[in-house]
């Protein structure tokens, strides 16, 4: 049965959006003791109670009470949430910015655990794991042909650091089995993806969250540009849903001149708190372009709104999320959480970029996908804004509140003579699966090949194209690429690049020919 295209925005919009609600789920400025303070509320446990030793059925009350804390949590907004134990530590890593474990990038492909490429200087890069390994056994646990689920995979090869590991291998290239002995070690999870020059002047580095180490390393990377010459700073956030909002202060402060305005909050009581540059700023000079879209949220609009409503910079992009709610988290006993709403924050102009919630959680989240239906994506005039919410820059500029931040410069979605379910599926996991698979079918296609080299190949050969787009009809999308071939070719070749050079690989491919790239350079 084929897939009807027209749905496949949507689907692609709700893989996109958990980005946005994962980093709206993180925005807070830290965490809360809670007490009951009034005995009506003990209802609520009164009653658990009762139904765990009274009631004439098995129940599991633990489900009860998650289920209700999330009804309540539905009441409010849509970034007031609970976030089950088993949700919560997976989130807090990847927030903090590190883990223990082996070290690797991996896929299941076919209920095997397929090593996509081991991280640089980790554990199993210095076992000598290969890309292509299968990896059989954790020590006596079998991992093939189980179809585990991922939280229990990553149960087996994490574990306390300087922990041994002994690994069984399989390496399809050489046809035979290994068993390797690792000890675990801390694994970064950066949040800065590249950075790298665009011309002799312009360096661009990409945030794809804001962790606990994000601002640490911007200020790395942004040290290293500056040294080969950057005297114009690009900031891409795109499809970035936000996260820790000191962390985008900290960026911020850097960009702004001491004394500039970069945020304020106001609670429940009225009280506002107010967030100011200092003195400290390392780029307070030269030119500055953030690259915001439609899942730029949270931390993404603070920094965006910030160096907007201060004419410090340049938006450039479509207009983001629009997400301007905080959080506050209560940790429970049992490893779960609950992230409550206790503030707004308004840029440094007073405008509130938080869209409306009135119509429910649902229409809310769908908020996205009517953008992709009404053309804003492809028109700036397309983009719906209130007069009744226009707002003034120092130096006159209006922006706008009421629903993200609207660009200063609008490009829209690229599809080069496509259509937009091309575009988001080239951003979706399906492209990485078929590189894979195409590189465990022959990895030696590659061996030995310089970047360049590698790129001469890619430009030059239609045949991952062809299969590519078999693939796509085989897994039952029917989508055709020959308008958009150039597109593709590009997405495949940055992928492929990924896989077998690095991160910083991809971006050097995609970057190339990115619109809103293009849109800068050619100023």
């Amino acid at each position: 049965m084929k897939f009807n295209t027209k749905y496949l925005p949507l689907l692609l919009f709700s893989t996109l959006a958990f980005g946005v609600v994962l980093g709206g789920m993180l925005h807070f400025p830290g965490r809360a003791d809670f007490t009951a303070k009034n005995n009506s509320k003990t209802k609520l446990n009164t009653l658990i109670d009762f139904i765990d030793t009274e009631y004439v059925d098995a129940v599991d009350t633990d489900s009860i009470v998650n289920l209700t804390v999330d009804n309540i949590l539905a009441q409010l907004d849509p970034h007031s949430v609970y976030v089950p134990a088993s949700e919560q530590q997976q989130v807090m890593e990847s927030m903090k910015g590190n883990f223990v474990g082996i070290g690797v990038n991996f896929y299941m492909y076919k209920d095997s655990v397929a090593v996509i490429k081991p991280v640089e200087n980790g554990p199993s890069a210095k076992a000598g794991i290969k890309s292509g390994d299968r990896i059989l056994y954790a020590d006596k646990t079998k991992l093939f042909g189980r179809k585990l689920p991922t939280d229990s995979l990553f149960s087996k090869l994490k574990g306390a650091v300087g922990s041994n590991i002994e690994l069984t291998i399989y390496r399809k290239s050489e046809r035979k089995k290994l068993k390797l002995k690792l000890k675990r070690d801390v694994i970064p999870l950066k949040s800065v993806d590249a950075a790298l020059l665009l011309s002799n002047a312009t360096g661009y580095i990409k945030i794809n969250r804001f962790a606990e180490t994000t601002y640490k390393e911007f200020m790395q990377n942004l040290s290293a540009l500056k040294q080969r010459g950057a005297k114009s700073l690009i900031i891409d956030v795109r499809d970035n849903g936000g996260g820790y909002m000191e962390e985008a202060i900290a960026i911020a402060d850097e960009l702004l001149p001491n004394k500039q305005l970069i945020v304020f909050t106001k609670n429940k009581k009225g009280t506002i708190d107010k967030t100011f540059a200092t003195q400290k700023g390392s780029f307070e000079k030269g030119n500055v372009f953030i690259l915001i879209n439609e899942n730029s949220a949270s931390a993404s609009e603070i920094l965006a709104g910030a160096v907007q409503d201060n004419d410090r910079g340049t938006i450039v992009g479509r207009r983001s999320f629009g997400k301007g709610l905080v959080q506050r988290e209560i940790d429970f006993a049992d490893g779960s959480a609950v992230r409550l709403t206790v503030a707004r924050y308004y840029t440094p102009t007073g405008r509130s970029i938080q869209k409306p919630y009135s119509k429910g959680n649902e229409a809310y989240f769908k908020e996205s996908e009517t953008r992709f239906e009404n053309g804003e994506l492809y028109q700036k005039d397309s983009i719906k804004v209130s007069d009744t919410l226009q707002f003034k820059t120092k130096k006159g500029k209006i922006v706008y509140g009421g629903g993200g931040i609207v660009p200063d410069v609008f490009v829209p979605l690229e599809v080069e003579h496509g259509n937009g379910s091309t575009a988001y599926l080239l951003q979706s996991g399906i492209v990485g699966n078929f590189v894979f698979e195409q590189l465990d079918k022959n990895r030696s296609a590659f061996k030995g090949l310089t970047f360049a080299q590698f790129q001469s190949k890619m430009n030059q050969t239609e045949a991952y194209f062809n299969s590519f787009q078999k693939f796509i009809f085989g897994n039952g999308l029917d989508l055709k690429f020959g308008k958009s071939k150039s597109l593709v070719k590009r997405y495949l070749a940055a992928e492929f690049a990924r896989q077998l050079y690095g991160e910083r690989s991809y971006y050097e491919i995609i970057l190339k020919e990115d619109a809103m790239i293009k849109a800068i350079l050619k100023k």
